[in-house]
């Protein structure tokens, strides 16, 4: 059976016929091209519908191949196929999963954007409204959309090298100047804190681990912050430092390890237990400095994401999973910017939630982490390959 797909291309010169062919042969599929019309020849835009025929799934990702396609979108105008789900946290097996794309979906004649889209989602049409909805939060009965006919997917476009934060196009290279990368990103910061924008910071313990707390206070202080995603272990060693001068029982001044500092982080917990909350402990006085500190002073949010191996926990660390991912979804909602401390777990959980549009930028000594945390499917990904502590030191200075 033909199945009609509809180009928009901005340039013809860009090969989209070869492109067509190649794609489709690719997947034992054939076509016939009905009609080409050139919507402005002086820069050269080209209308191009086809009509394809292609066995199974394979017509699918074709029109996904051609969607992804740099300079043109594609359309199909296929009815939208909605079945009830006939039990909560459960769909019918033909679910469409999203990508962390923008994404619309054809209802009645018109193409609805999907909001809140984040990938590994379903699709959900509730009061008029098409939602990104995960599996655990299907009701018996909503409806769903079903295969990707009538789902119209539309990447992000990825810097050029120009523009005010077009310092790395989702690249890795820890040869790469990292003075300028930094310099760069405390430019578009200026920026999005300027207009009244969001930027957010997903951090682990190596940022006190490395000394660069002293640097992260400051940035909070100067009101570049407009969140911290963290877990328990940011928090304890923050506050251990604060307390005991240590981090991990390790004496930060000289590297040395200190009698007893095996218990400092349980020390630091119980302290914080007895305030009650970190907020108390800031204002009793028991936490006079550090990040967590300047948050509290600052008014900054912040959400302490719970795992298996905490110790402790600290009272504002949430330990019911779902409740964790809940409250990093609220806080980032609104992101212009997020930036990723030398954290794979919570750096991957947060970007699972993030649409492709929102920049990322990805801090790690380790290239293959960084690689990993890139590698999520955005258009605005960034990776800086270098220590964190020396990476923050260098973005205060430009702030």
């Amino acid at each position: 059976m033909e199945r009609i797909i509809e180009l928009h291309s901005e340039n013809i010169n860009n090969n989209i016929l070869k492109l067509i062919d190649r794609t489709i042969k690719q997947y034992d599929g054939s076509y016939r091209i009905i009609k080409i019309n050139f919507e402005d020849p002086d820069q050269d835009k080209v209308y191009i519908k086809l009509a394809v025929e292609a066995e199974g799934d394979r017509f699918d990702q074709i029109r996904q191949i051609l969607t992804k396609t740099k300079d043109k979108a594609a359309q199909t105008h296929e009815t939208t196929i909605l079945k009830p789900s006939l039990k909560d946290a459960t769909a019918p097996p033909d679910f469409y999963s999203t990508s962390n794309h923008p994404t619309e979906v054809f209802i009645k004649g018109e193409w609805l954007q999907v909001k809140n889209i984040r990938m590994d989602a379903l699709l959900v049409l509730r009061g008029g409204e098409i939602y990104a909805t995960q599996l655990r939060d299907i009701k018996q009965g909503d409806l769903i959309v079903c295969t990707s006919a009538g789902v119209r997917v539309k990447p992000g476009e990825q810097n050029e090298g120009s523009g005010e934060f077009a310092f790395m196009t989702n690249e890795v290279s820890s040869e790469r100047h990292v003075e300028l990368e930094v310099r760069e990103l405390a430019k578009k910061m200026k920026t999005i804190i300027g207009r009244g924008g969001k930027v957010y910071v997903v951090a682990g313990p190596v940022v006190i681990h490395t000394g660069g707390m002293i640097h992260f206070q400051d940035i909070i202080r100067k009101g570049y912050v407009s969140g911290l995603l963290s877990g328990n272990a940011l928090a304890v060693h923050d506050i251990e430092f604060d307390l005991l001068g240590t981090s991990l029982g390790i004496d930060l001044n000289t590297g040395n390890a200190v009698p007893g500092g095996h218990s400092h982080h349980l020390r630091a917990i119980n302290a914080v237990n007895i305030a009650g909350s970190i907020a108390a402990a800031v204002a009793d006085g028991t936490i006079s400095s550090g990040i967590m500190y300047e948050l509290v002073k600052n008014d900054v949010p912040f959400v302490l994401a719970g795992s298996i191996r905490d110790d402790g926990p600290l009272p504002d660390t949430i330990m019911d999973l779902i409740r964790a991912q809940e409250a990093y979804t609220a806080m980032i909602r609104d992101a212009d910017l997020v930036i990723m401390l030398s954290t794979m777990l919570h750096s991957i959980g947060t970007g699972n939630m993030l649409p492709s549009y929102v920049e990322t930028v990805c801090v790690d000594i380790n290239p293959a982490v960084v690689n990993k945390l890139v590698d999520r499917g955005s258009a605005q990904a960034k990776g800086i390959v270098t220590d964190v502590g020396l990476f923050l030191s260098l973005l205060n200075q430009n702030l």
